[in-house]
């Protein structure tokens, strides 16, 4: 039953995954964003090719498909009684952002999963990883301009966080092998932000990664 539900969680939020955002508000705008820009899918590309109000749609649409995704699954398995929530919402998130970064009908090519990411974190339903992590990720950002380093650092503190918030039991887990599985979920989910962000890492340290700038392209 328990890999049933494992299996539903995960191509179930591959599939809410695969509505990209930034690709389809381009094509309305008759603009292919993978050709454009970084060639991501995601919002910081449509910031910059696309202006504000397309940076701001395109988070607030990934953002909400991590968000929704993830709730649902919170509300379905408390109607129906089963226990260790916190491990297999994070499942549909990493489906979330498995359909987010490599959409099949993109030939694999998609964004790097920060917005679903965190919409994913919200939809765990403790306030306590988003104040920490928002409040983590404004400063990183303010401090150096970079959205790369405020979107590892959300990440590599998603880890921290729900790690040390599992060890200390608030996660109602039914056994130490369902907590063990949610902490691999969570270091397999912030493992492959970092990856998707590679490229940032090695132009952050030769410094030559751009900095967060707002221009005058209007969408």
């Amino acid at each position: 039953m328990e890999m049933l539900i494992r299996a539903i969680c995960l191509v179930g939020g591959y599939g809410v995954g695969l509505i990209q955002t930034a690709y389809i508000y381009g094509r309305i705008k008759g603009v292919d964003i993978r050709k454009y820009g970084s060639g991501n899918a995601g919002t910081t590309n449509a910031l910059r090719v696309l202006g504000k109000k397309a940076g701001l749609i395109v988070f607030l649409g990934d953002f909400l498909k991590g968000i929704i995704a993830c709730s649902l699954t919170h509300i379905i398995l408390g109607q129906l009684g089963i226990g260790n929530a916190y491990m297999f919402v994070l499942y549909t998130g990493l489906g979330v952002v498995l359909g987010h970064n490599f959409p099949f009908y993109m030939q694999f090519k998609g964004g790097k999963g920060i917005a679903a990411s965190g919409g994913m974190i919200v939809g765990l339903w403790d306030w306590r990883l988003v104040v920490i992590l928002l409040a983590a990720f404004v400063i990183s950002v303010v401090i150096t301009r970079y959205v790369s380093v405020g979107s590892l650092t959300i990440m590599i503190g998603f880890f921290i966080l729900y790690t040390v918030f599992a060890i200390h039991g608030d996660y109602n887990f039914t056994s130490n092998a369902k907590m063990i599985e949610g902490i691999i979920m969570a270091g397999i989910i912030a493992g492959m932000a970092v990856i998707r962000h590679w490229q940032n890492i090695k132009r952050l340290i030769a410094g030559t990664e751009n900095k967060l700038s707002f221009g005058s392209k209007k969408a």
